[in-house]
């Protein structure tokens, strides 16, 4: 399977990436010291891949690994909150085999769905700069480039959608002026075949507030299986 070898490549190559001095420093410094609650475990403390099924047709971004989250097991969304929200969704939808994402190892599987992230490694108050977001973004291009079958795209939040589409423009698509406005539950239709869906980030912050409830979160990714599921 190409796709699986060039993700594994893809994979390796973005584990041992130090190209952001502040960040490499940061998620290092996390994984030493790490946080009462988490005292034994053996923290990952690397950038953190993509994570899914090469032949996903949906593909899902975020903003960037939870210092204790995916900086601590390993695997985008895995180990806070946020991910709990989200493998919840993607089992309700059929696209994982279980709603829980605790550690790699765990036995999660995705199914048509690639769960990625705009930067790599978690970020000193949830806030990658812009020249962070430019480092990584060649990740996210390379992901798309190899994920050849993508049509429907859930941005999590603004800046993954803003992310999103500045990766697609560097790849040669049009984006467009006016270019698509972020909104939860906003739907666009790319001229390159891909349908990008907005969605409110699933952070404690939207989640404790109620400025994104479990119904709302829902109705994003029930349609986008609609959207995959009208395309067979």
């Amino acid at each position: 399977m190409p796709a699986m070898r060039s993700l594994t490549v893809l994979h390796r190559t973005i584990a041992e990436c130090t190209r952001c001095p502040r960040l490499t420093a940061y998620r290092r410094d996390v994984a030493a010291a790490k946080v009462k609650r988490f005292r034994e475990w053996d923290y990952w403390g690397r950038p953190v891949s993509g994570f899914g099924d090469p032949r996903a047709r949906l593909y899902v971004i975020g903003l960037a690994p939870a210092a204790h989250g995916g900086n601590r097991t390993g695997r985008v969304f895995t180990g806070d909150r946020s991910g709990d929200w989200l493998y919840e969704a993607l089992f309700r939808f059929r696209f994982a085999n279980q709603a829980e994402s605790a550690y790699r190892g765990d036995g999660l599987r995705l199914t048509d769905c690639y769960v990625a992230a705009a930067v790599r490694c978690a970020p000193p108050e949830n806030k990658p700069t812009k020249e962070e977001f430019e480092t990584c973004r060649p990740y996210v291009i390379e992901e798309l480039r190899v994920l050849t079958r993508l049509t429907v795209v859930v941005a999590l939040g603004k800046v993954a959608f803003d992310e999103y589409l500045k990766a697609s423009g560097a790849m040669g698509h049009v984006v467009g002026t006016p270019a698509p406005k972020f909104g939860h539950g906003a739907v666009w239709s790319m001229p390159w075949g891909v349908t990008l869906l907005g969605s409110f980030h699933p952070s404690q912050r939207n989640t404790f507030t109620g400025t994104l409830t479990r119904p709302m979160f829902h109705r994003v990714f029930r349609r986008a299986r609609q959207l995959l599921d009208n395309s067979r």
